[in-house]
């Protein structure tokens, strides 16, 4: 492997196409937006500064409201894109309501663009579309329903071309940015809303008392839409509906300034429409258990397997919330408006489709069935990846709308579950936030001593290791170790787990006097109690094996290597992640014996192996790259070792952040290079970017941070 080649406008690396976006060009009438713009009303005078706006800054342009949810913000900035289309290359459009969502946009605008990237991970689409974003202009991007300035803030920075509209509930705190201020229709044009709406479908229809049904939705668009839908599906007049609305009143949703009316309009709405859907009884629990996904891509396949009813009464539920417009269906997935998730989601013991013990069991079993769906997948192996993608943003729903006092012990679970994930793929900041809510949620349910309690804490601490935060990372190991073993005993599985990583962070502080004996011990025990074969059996044995090669001690290291990998290969198979991990290891000790003939082969080998299994962007690959990358060097061939540690690097810097551990060790492998080079001149200023670097975030103690300032203080003394 020597960093990729490129050909007809993608990189090919470890056999996987990944696009130039640089190169990509926007094909004519590529895009997406919205539809039902045909039904816009009114708001020439928004259009009109709208268009000045956007015309004078050719930026950003914020489209705020005063704090009511549905007034058309949306409806405006598509009938804005349509009406101006042509003067862009391409107009695309994102649900940025949340971070997951405004991701999973820009991923969607990289497959769009380049198709040959839809197999890529969900992250690196997302890096794509912002790279084609930054390195084009003429384009139109409108960020929909975002909730703060902030939640943009990042993408901003790096984007400076192009238009962008955002549209946001949020009329303060747009420093620097202009703003289009939208109010609710006026009276007539909210009229004229609602008869285009209901005419187009029932040209019959009676709409006496449409003025009065308007003044009572307060003449909010989306409201007034949904009306419109309402009485042309049911076949009752305004009249009907405002006597439906007078005996079956709503509260208000929330008491927050900025959306209270529109959020007690919408309840209301969600309200009747229910009552009409009284005879489908699958109906409502369908609903209540949509509310607690992700709005966006619901499988149906895992929404159907929540409920007990028949499967035809569930496709007919189904299509009868769609029908409402309660929800969007596809053949595979469900969408489901925010403010109707919202509505759901509220109690209300006045109101018998929100009764607080119905939406409660709805979250419950959303739980359930998130859980179920993981269940049997492991979160290291990568054909149960898929799986983990598909229910992440789900549950990512699910726990930010539960509150942690609430958590029952199977959501702790999934948090948990979710946050070994992601640690796996290098996203250690959020895997410590899921396993610090799984940890206190086990042992607020079950105690401190809880063997759920001990799992969860045991990877929080992993997770704070993979961050390089060993100040809590080793007292936390530490104490659940010694849980570990009085409440479960030396020999129990989760023990000896625990054990085996409290040497691990030991070894990562350097510590081989506390880490090597540890290790030892830990892998007697596992032979002893699991057998010589088990995969944790494995585990320990290669660990040990890294300790002694940290140690210099290769004459033991080497034959333990060879011999780890031997079993894996022939117990897990040669393309299990630990096997992958025993191969890399193996080549570490032959080029710290200096037998570079071995190494480098196996290092190519390895890298090869694991871009093919794992992904290109894996962070095994990562560290797979930087080491083929450091073998070149030690081999004194920097012509090919150079380029390849800045690739490695620029790939850690856009997968894994730039403060991650794996990524300052990728800056100074890299300074290392340009040192070796005779570069001085890019070498120290590398060098000093990653000391600084270490000793923000790591501390000046860690010994990343030492290994660094030992080798700024050499070359400076050369």
């Amino acid at each position: 492997m020597q960093g990729g080649t490129l050909v007809q406008g993608n990189l090919i690396v470890d056999g996987a196409a990944v696009p130039v976006m640089e190169t990509v060009a926007a094909a004519a009438g590529l895009g997406r937006l919205p539809t039902g713009s045909e039904l816009f009303v009114g708001r020439s005078g928004e259009l009109e500064r709208l268009d000045r706006v956007v015309a004078g800054s050719g930026r950003a342009v914020v489209v705020a409201v005063h704090g009511l949810g549905g007034v058309g913000k949306s409806t405006l900035a598509a009938r804005f894109a349509h009406l101006h289309a042509g003067r862009y290359t391409l107009v695309w459009w994102i649900t940025a309501d949340t971070a997951s969502a405004l991701d999973a946009g820009l991923a969607d605008l990289a497959s769009t663009l380049a198709p040959q990237a839809a197999d890529l991970p969900s992250e690196q689409r997302t890096e794509l579309g912002v790279r084609w974003l930054a390195t084009h202009d003429g384009w139109l991007l409108v960020l929909d329903n975002l909730t703060a300035p902030g939640d943009a803030a990042g993408l901003l920075e790096r984007v400076r071309t192009g238009t962008v509209v955002i549209t946001s509930r949020q009329g303060g705190g747009w420093r620097g940015v202009e703003t289009v201020p939208l109010d609710v229709l006026p009276p007539a044009e909210a009229v004229e809303l609602l008869t285009r709406l209901v005419r187009a479908e029932w040209p019959e229809a009676d709409l006496t008392d449409a003025d009065r049904l308007c003044a009572e939705l307060g003449w909010l668009p989306l409201a007034v839409e949904q009306a419109g839908a309402y009485l042309t599906q049911a076949r009752i007049t305004p009249t009907a509906y405002l006597d439906l609305l007078a005996r079956y009143p709503a509260r208000m949703f929330t008491a927050t300034a900025e959306g209270g009316d529109a959020q007690r309009t919408m309840a209301r709405l969600w309200h009747v429409t229910l009552d009409h859907l009284a005879d489908t009884p699958p109906a409502g629990d369908l609903l209540r258990q949509l509310a607690w996904y992700a709005s966006d891509d619901i499988p149906r396949d895992l929404v159907t397997t929540g409920t007990d009813a028949p499967e035809p009464d569930v496709v007919e539920a189904l299509g009868r919330l769609a029908a409402y417009s309660m929800i969007t269906l596809t053949a595979d997935t469900i969408t489901v408006h925010r403010l109707v998730q919202a509505v759901t989601r509220t109690p209300d013991p006045a109101d018998p489709h929100r009764r607080p013990d119905d939406i409660a069991h709805a979250r419950d079993t959303t739980t359930t069935v998130l859980a179920t769906a993981l269940a049997d997948a492991a979160p290291g192996l990568p054909a149960d990846w898929p799986v983990f993608r598909t229910v992440l943003p789900h549950a990512r729903a699910l726990l930010e709308h539960t509150h942690p006092d609430t958590d029952t012990a199977l959501l702790c679970t999934l948090a948990d579950r979710l946050g070994r994930y992601l640690n796996n793929q290098g996203d250690p900041a959020t895997a410590i936030a899921l396993h610090t809510r799984a940890a206190q949620g086990h042992e607020r349910l079950h105690g401190p001593d809880h063997p759920d309690t001990l799992i969860s804490r045991n990877n929080l601490a992993g997770a704070y290791q993979a961050a390089g935060d060993l100040g809590r990372a080793i007292p936390l190991f530490e104490a659940t170790l010694a849980d570990c073993e009085r409440v479960l005993g030396s020999d129990h599985r989760n023990t000896l787990t625990s054990r085996n990583n409290l040497a691990s962070v030991y070894e990562t502080a350097g510590d081989l006097g506390r880490a090597i004996p540890l290790y030892e011990a830990t892998l007697a025990d596992r032979e002893r109690v699991l057998g010589s074969d088990h995969r944790n059996t494995l585990t320990s044995r290669n660990n040990l094996a890294c300790a002694y090669r940290a140690a210099g001690d290769l004459g033991r290291a080497i034959p333990l290597f060879e011999a780890a990998l031997a079993d894996c290969e022939r117990v897990l198979g040669p393309d299990q992640p630990d096997t992958l991990n025993s191969r890399n290891n193996l080549a570490c000790a032959y080029q710290a014996a200096g037998d570079l003939g071995r190494a480098i082969p196996l290092f190519e080998a390895a890298l090869t192996d694991r871009g093919r299994v794992l992904g290109s962007d894996h962070p095994d690959t990562l560290i797979s790259r930087n080491n083929l990358a450091g073998a070149y060097r030690a081999a004194g061939d920097l012509g090919r070792a150079i380029p390849l540690y800045e690739a490695a690097l620029t790939d850690c810097e856009r997968v894994l952040g730039s403060d991650q551990p794996d990524t300052l060790i990728s800056r100074n492998n890299l300074a290392g290079a340009y040192r070796a080079a005779g570069d001085l001149e890019r070498a120290i200023p590398l060098y000093e970017a990653a000391l600084t670097d270490c000793e923000r975030v790591l501390s000046p103690d860690h010994p990343i941070t030492k290994i660094i300032r030992s080798n700024l203080d050499y070359v400076k003394s050369t």
